[in-house]
């Protein structure tokens, strides 16, 4: 019998089929190598979201040597948790989150797990368009919005019309996005590099009376005197240092403990490849942080306005000119797509009945309401951790299955097995790890920076306790050995399916390697020259400024050059991509 017809017709209580082979376990033939995770989270942590990270760092206040030491430890412990918990899960799964969590929990708890993302996504991408919306209220001359509440009719509208437009790409044209995605992570790194070299001076004018840096302890001080000086907005001590750690390793909770890019390492040869998320972290979570603080600072002196009063859109128009616009809307635009996608799958699955694109129009209107409240600006390390804290219980739950249970001789998979809607010991743990992170919260017991932690802990012991009454001491031989069979069946169907297309696949990656002419090799070199002429400019700013008027003179300049080296670059960067698809289809 074929394998499609076992899977359908003998194994009927499997949650796989013929029909969903996206569902399935991926095949190793379509494993990708480290670079691949390397570009991916470089590109994905490098966003315009980092202005308003590294602005609320300052007015959190912290010491140079705090947010040095910080950063660095914080973010080596995120890159950690990505290694040594979601990538190996990942790797000998080969599952998405979501399918694994319905093989464990059943599909009652995935519904209501899904419920979850479409909230937390859904106000993480109207976060995302607020940070847009910041640089279109520069241009428009709109009023700083300060509180958490819109002050302006005009941000409004400026607001929902973004909102709408995003989600009208979500909807249409996300791969389109997703491509053009890919060549911001290289400019916005420069940008933000050469945005904290132009600053750089002017706060050396402004702490020292001379424009020119010429030692690593000069650099030292003036960060510390003008930028980081350990004192929060309201003139108290700042967080410190196990502030900084925590903040930069809760950051992404809900992606590495929480399991969400589960989804990303199934597609990777190793588990090992998990520390290639130091990109995203050391190039975003890390450089781009301090450089959008030291931008932030300089800004508020050019503006002579407290930081706390200031906007990205401020930050990034004073020190980066119209680039800096185009940094806040394409970022955020694109950031925002990314995780409307999201939300709109989660809440497919919940109303399967319908389209995707039609629960994503309904997302998307919660979203543009969302980003006419601009929270983000001071909430925004809050809003990632608490989303953090609502999923992370569900990635204990997970953990404690998959390698806990065979090594303390519970079954693994047993609600699956007993063929249970709905695995109740796994909700009564996220709900009892929910109750107890917003009351230690709530009365300040532990820090909101390093709740997750404990949270996480807390829900693989009582994920464990609460199933052994409920099943999981008991052995399912019959039903493991069916679940077996299924799994051989799909990798049967994956390697029959992968040998009818291997010649074609052949010719493809045979075409792939010709395809590369010499007028797209030439085209994408001249846009990696504009990125370097934006580099080579900030360094001259950096090195060439003699005195206050020649800074401001060289500031100007560079203004004007980044514009236009920008604008070639993505023209430039678009014909590569472009020349490049139609040498692959020639």
């Amino acid at each position: 019998m074929p394998a499609n017809s076992v899977i359908d017709s003998k194994f009927k209580g499997s949650i796989f089929s013929a029909k969903e082979k996206d569902a399935w376990p991926i095949s190793k033939h379509e494993l990708f190598g480290g670079k691949y995770f390397a570009g991916y989270y470089a590109s994905e942590h490098v966003a315009a979201t980092e202005f308003v990270f590294g602005i609320i760092l300052v007015t959190m206040g912290v010491s140079a040597r705090d947010i040095f030491w910080g950063l660095l430890i914080g973010n080596f412990l995120a890159v950690l948790s990505w290694a040594l918990v979601t990538a190996p899960i990942a790797v000998e799964t080969r599952l998405t989150l979501y399918w694994y969590i319905r093989k464990i929990a059943g599909r009652g708890t995935t519904l209501l797990y899904n419920a979850m993302n479409v909230i937390v996504f859904t106000i993480i991408s109207g976060a995302m368009i607020t940070a847009s919306i910041s640089a279109l209220r520069v241009l428009f001359n709109i009023p700083v919005q300060l509180k958490w509440y819109p002050e302006s009719a005009a941000f409004v509208i400026l607001g929902l019309i973004l909102g709408i437009a995003v989600v009208a790409i979500t909807i249409f044209g996300f791969k389109a996005v997703a491509m053009f995605s890919t060549l911001c992570g290289p400019w916005l790194f420069f940008m933000f590099t050469a945005g904290a070299l132009v600053a750089l001076p002017y706060l050396a004018n402004h702490v020292s009376g001379v424009t020119h840096i010429s030692s690593f302890s000069q650099l030292f001080n003036i960060c510390n005197t003008a930028v980081w000086d350990g004192v929060n907005s309201n003139g108290h001590a700042g967080i410190g240092l196990l502030g900084v750690i925590g903040l930069a390793w809760a950051g992404n909770s809900f992606t590495h403990f929480g399991l969400i890019d589960m989804a990303v390492f199934r597609y990777a040869k190793k588990s090992s490849y998990g520390m290639y998320t130091a990109c995203g972290m050391y190039f975003g979570h890390f450089l781009a942080w301090m450089a959008a603080g030291i931008m932030g600072t300089s800004a508020a002196l050019l503006l002579s306005r407290p930081l706390s009063q200031m906007d990205p859109g401020d930050v990034a128009f004073s020190l980066l000119g119209y680039s800096g616009i185009i940094i806040l809307i394409i970022g955020g635009w694109t950031t925002a797509n990314a995780n409307l996608y999201r939300a709109g799958l989660a809440a497919e699955a919940i109303f399967h009945k319908f389209s995707r694109q039609k629960v994503t129009l309904v997302v998307g209107i919660f979203t543009a309401i969302i980003s006419c409240f601009p929270f983000v600006f001071t909430k925004a390390f809050q809003l990632v951790t608490y989303s953090g804290i609502i999923l992370v219980p569900i990635g204990g739950i997970v953990f404690a299955e998959h390698w806990l249970f065979p090594r303390i001789g519970l079954t693994r998979y047993w609600s699956y097995y007993k063929n249970e809607h709905t695995n109740w010991p796994a909700v009564g743990t996220w709900l009892a790890a929910l109750v107890f992170s917003f009351a230690v919260n709530y009365y300040g017991i532990i820090s909101y920076q390093f709740i997750f932690i404990f949270e996480w802990g807390l829900s693989i012991l009582l994920y464990i306790l609460l199933s052994l009454p409920s099943g999981s001491k008991e052995k399912y031989s019959e039903e493991q050995a069916r679940d077996e069979q299924v799994m051989e069946a799909i990798k049967t169907t994956q390697e029959a399916d992968y040998q009818q297309t291997l010649s074609e696949d052949k010719e493809c990656s045979a075409a792939r390697k010709k395809a590369k002419s010499k007028l797209t090799s030439i085209v994408h070199k001249l846009a990696w020259l504009c990125l370097i002429i934006i580099g080579a400019n900030a360094m001259y700013v950096f090195f060439f400024s003699s005195d206050i008027d020649n800074y401001m003179h060289n500031f100007s300049t560079f203004k004007i050059i980044s514009l236009i080296a920008t604008i070639l670059y993505f023209t430039l960067g678009t014909a590569t991509q472009l020349l490049q698809r139609k040498d692959v289809n020639s």
